[in-house]
């Protein structure tokens, strides 16, 4: 089979990344819904912030094992393993991967254990919880609330990863489709659930108020079993492609097999590295909520805290770790169109080519990534902190969250809209060093990466509020992907770079011409300046097509070449 050539594979994962992004699309919209359906009835207090730590951890073990150390290590042998057998000639020039196991045994090999290191996870996991709640009871409400819808979704954990890994076999097959719709699923259960439980409990706006908490609850314990449900139905809507590609999911007795080894080498330091950056996931979450303030068993505000004899104060409103997640939620919108999208589309390309003895293609298909990233990313970062203000007012100011909740959420959206071009940047450069089997260098930056976090992001909270938070996750993710992009370059003699800086340059040019232009047509005469939800619409239509018109206006008259790649079919 004659390898494609560097300009071919572009085109053919740019195609990919087309499919991936239109789906993720409707599932970010979905997920759009899901945020604002989210915030009409549960509002940002106590019982939202506790759902949404409890919620992190399972998406942590995602990260961790589905998307991250396993997947990662998994996918570019499993690529390699296809490529060898359906191109004996072109086998790998590392011997250690040429293996008499099929690559359909080594999938399902790496299914079995995942599904058992998983099950040992969640048992170990369901009974600290219970420790935790039984033994809990001079823990602030809030706290015991978080074990408790943890303890639920934890088994959410062995369906999601789960179904990430086989997300993952799927993509080496270029059948993207099913995994990226299948989080749709999830958001339109918590949709229904949402609309429908508080329809049932009588949850609205005109609920007396010392109703509200309580209605709140049991919508929340309700929205917790229905994660399980999704995750059910998540599984199912892989199966079809799995098994028109031969996975059938059989336990084998002797799974500890060489690429299983060599999978598990590769996968250790990965782990390592996804469990630092999900450690600062965490960390955030977990300081968000330690920090803020809080309502004690009495039902008083509890404003400070004492160390040492000294009362400290909190340093964020109750409610943060809600708020900052809806503006995570807004940062990530457009990551999850593009920038994973391109991610996943070229992985596989990247890993089956990156040990050929030419690495010719694998250079080319990177820099078209690089280049397709920063062509979206720039102009997204820029854009998302302009429409930050009317986006959060429109989509999320109604119900049971008011103007003062909007505000928060607006300027930390404004911070975390700045790190957008850099986080899908890093999507692409850690692709690549996984794809040429360098774990270690991801799990060291990562670990930079967090320390740069929180160095930054800690003293800022008594100055900043919740808001620091973002601005750590803006300087840690712009240095780790600069870093790391310059080290790569040195590291395969020179990636090429300066072939695509001058379209790099010219997306510059027409982010910094889109932008000018948002500003110029905010000072016009009869621009919306009311607090009113028609305002918030117009001023939002107005600066996204001002803005989307001068960008790719800018784009044609200077020749990018991005812009005629994503005209294509």
């Amino acid at each position: 089979m004659k390898a494609p050539s560097g300009a071919s594979a572009g085109k053919s994962f740019l195609g990919h990344a087309k499919v991936i992004g239109s789906l993720t699309l409707l599932s970010r919209l979905a997920g759009l819904g899901r945020e604002m359906v989210a915030g009409h009835y549960l509002g940002t207090g106590l019982i939202a912030s506790a759902f949404t730590v409890a919620f992190t951890v399972p998406n942590l073990f995602r990260k961790l094992f589905g998307e991250g150390a396993l997947s990662a290590a998994f996918i570019p042998l499993y690529a390699q393993a296809v490529k060898a057998e359906n191109d004996p000639g072109n086998s790998p020039s590392d011997n250690s991967l040429k293996s008499p196991q099929s690559s359909s045994d080594f999938a399902t090999a790496g299914v079995n254990l995942l599904s058992l290191i998983l099950l040992g996870i969640t048992f170990i996991g369901e009974c600290i919880l219970g420790a935790l709640i039984f033994f809990g009871g001079n823990l602030f409400p809030d706290l015991i609330l978080t074990f408790k819808l943890t303890a639920i979704m934890l088994p959410y954990v062995l369906l999601i990863c789960g179904g990430a890994f086989l997300s993952g076999i799927l993509q080496v097959h270029k059948r993207f489709a099913a995994p990226a719709a299948a989080p749709i699923i999830l958001n339109v259960v918590h949709i229904l659930v949402l609309a429908g439980g508080a329809w049932m409990l009588g949850l609205s706006a005109f609920t007396p108020a010392g109703e509200v908490e309580q209605k709140q609850l049991h919508l929340v314990y309700a929205l917790a079993l229905a994660v399980l449900v999704a995750g059910v139905l998540q599984v199912g809507v892989l199966w079809p492609g799995l098994r028109a590609v031969g996975f059938r999911f059989r336990v084998i007795p002797h799974f500890w097999t060489p690429l299983v080894r060599r999978m598990i080498k590769l996968t250790v330091p990965v782990a390592l590295g996804a469990g630092v950056l999900q450690l600062s996931v965490v960390l955030d979450k977990g300081i968000a909520l330690g920090l803020m303030q809080r309502i004690d068993h009495a039902g008083n505000l509890v404003t400070h805290f004492n160390v040492f004899d000294y009362d400290i104060r909190f340093p964020m409103e109750m409610g943060a770790p809600r708020r900052l997640d809806m503006a995570q939620f807004l940062y990530q919108f457009p990551l999850g169109i593009f920038a994973i999208a391109l991610a996943t589309a070229i992985f596989p390309g990247l890993s089956a080519d990156a040990l050929d003895k030419n690495r010719d293609q694998f250079k080319s298909t990177l820099r078209t990534g690089i280049a397709a990233t920063l062509w979206e990313g720039l102009p997204a970062s820029v854009g998302l902190i302009l429409v930050c203000q009317p986006a959060v007012r429109l989509l999320f100011q109604h119900g049971q969250l008011d103007d003062h909740s909007a505000t928060l959420i607006a300027q930390s959206t404004a911070w975390y809209a700045g790190a957008i071009w850099a986080f899908a940047l890093l999507q692409i450069v850690n692709r690549a060093y996984y794809a040429t089997h360098d774990t270690v260098t991801p799990l060291v930056m990562s670990v930079v990466n967090i320390a740069i976090n929180l160095i930054i992001e800690i003293p800022l909270l008594w100055f900043m509020g919740e808001s620091a938070m973002a601005v750590g996750t803006l300087v840690s993710f712009i240095v780790q992907a600069l870093v790391m992009l310059w080290m790569l370059d040195r590291r395969v003699e020179g990636l090429g770079l300066h072939l695509i800086a001058g379209q790099i340059g010219k997306v510059l040019i027409a982010t910094a011409l889109m932008g000018a232009a948002c500003v110029a047509v905010q000072r016009i005469p009869g621009y919306p300046i009311t607090e009113t939800r028609t305002a918030w619409a117009m001023q939002l239509l107005i600066l996204v097509c001002t803005g989307v018109v001068t960008y790719f206006l800018a784009c044609a008259a200077m020749g990018v070449a991005m812009l005629g790649q994503s005209r294509q079919r």
